[in-house]
């Protein structure tokens, strides 16, 4: 972790924090951020910037977490994952982002930068979790993650133990979960697909405005969380169904012994399906479309 102060700043500098590998394999958001600090002009800086590098023993093995999933651990109490090391590693960086997002500045973001396990209709998406700041900011979120080439973004209202609902809910930033590409080994993936994010982010950090052709993402709102209860928990569609698959009312999703999961009354949408969860752990999100525009949703 590090923190980088601009040459000039002020109580009017925007504080941003920018988090990658808190999943150990997912590596192309760790390189895109190296290849651009590396060109980024130390004076050029006109951010508060903390730069935090998750699950530093994960990244080493080349494996998702060392004992448990460490985007679960931003939440207490941890019950039996309490002395797991990824817990361990997740309260240091709280401290250390808590510390940081409560200096003065007139903007608080959060890009937690993920890569997703499963390939997606939407190649690049953000999960904004409730919490933190709303209307005027929330929109100019939004207008940066399309900046940012992210096509669709998902309101969740519901709670989350994940690192950037966490920085919302605690610190009142304004934050996201990004999921740019499919999961790879550092340095076996192209850096081309990410070209538009690095561009964003690069403007960002120069507090640059946005190009004026920027694109609006899709707008989906969480409808239902699946949580596996057991051991008897199914996934009871294909195997490779990938994020953003559209399900009609009523078509199965899952089941948990007795119980049943189902799409709801209207078209869901399924994204992060994945029953190798622990018990008591989300194993996916449905989803509804927001047809109301981002930029003026209620939910702001």
């Amino acid at each position: 972790m590090v923190q980088i102060t601009p040459l000039s700043a002020g109580s009017d500098t925007m504080r941003l924090l920018v988090s990658v590998g808190v999943h150990g394999d997912e590596t192309a958001p760790i390189a895109m951020l190296a290849a651009l600090l590396q060109r980024l002009a130390p004076a050029a800086l006109r951010v508060e910037l903390m730069l935090v590098v998750g699950n530093l023993a994960a990244i080493a093995a080349a494996t998702r977490f060392v004992d448990a999933d460490m985007n679960r651990m931003f939440s207490l109490p941890r019950g039996a994952l309490a002395g797991a090391a990824d817990a361990a590693r997740a309260d240091v960086i709280m401290a250390a982002s808590a510390a940081f997002l409560a200096g003065p500045a007139a903007q608080r973001w959060h890009l937690d930068l993920h890569s997703a396990i499963r390939p997606s209709h939407h190649a690049r998406f953000a999960v904004l979790p409730s919490g933190g700041a709303i209307g005027a900011e929330r929109a100019a979120f939004i207008a940066w993650l399309g900046s940012a080439a992210i096509d669709a973004v998902v309101i969740n209202d519901l709670p989350a133990p994940t690192f950037s609902a966490w920085t919302a809910r605690t610190c009142g930033a304004v934050s996201a979960t990004l999921e740019l590409g499919q999961v790879a080994a550092l340095g076996q993936h192209s850096q081309a697909p990410l070209r538009h994010t690095a561009a964003a982010l690069g403007r960002l950090l120069r507090a640059l405005p946005l190009p004026p052709d920027s694109a609006r993402p899709v707008n989906f709102q969480v409808a239902q969380e699946i949580v596996k209860h057991s051991a008897a928990f199914r996934m009871e569609i294909d195997a490779d169904t990938i994020n953003f698959t559209p399900f009609a009312p009523g078509a199965l999703i899952a089941t948990d012994g007795a119980r049943t999961i189902s799409a709801g009354a209207t078209t869901e949408y399924l994204v992060f399906p994945n029953p190798r969860v622990l018990a008591g752990q989300r194993a996916g999100l449905m989803l509804v479309r927001d047809e109301v525009d981002a930029f003026n949703s209620p939910h702001q």
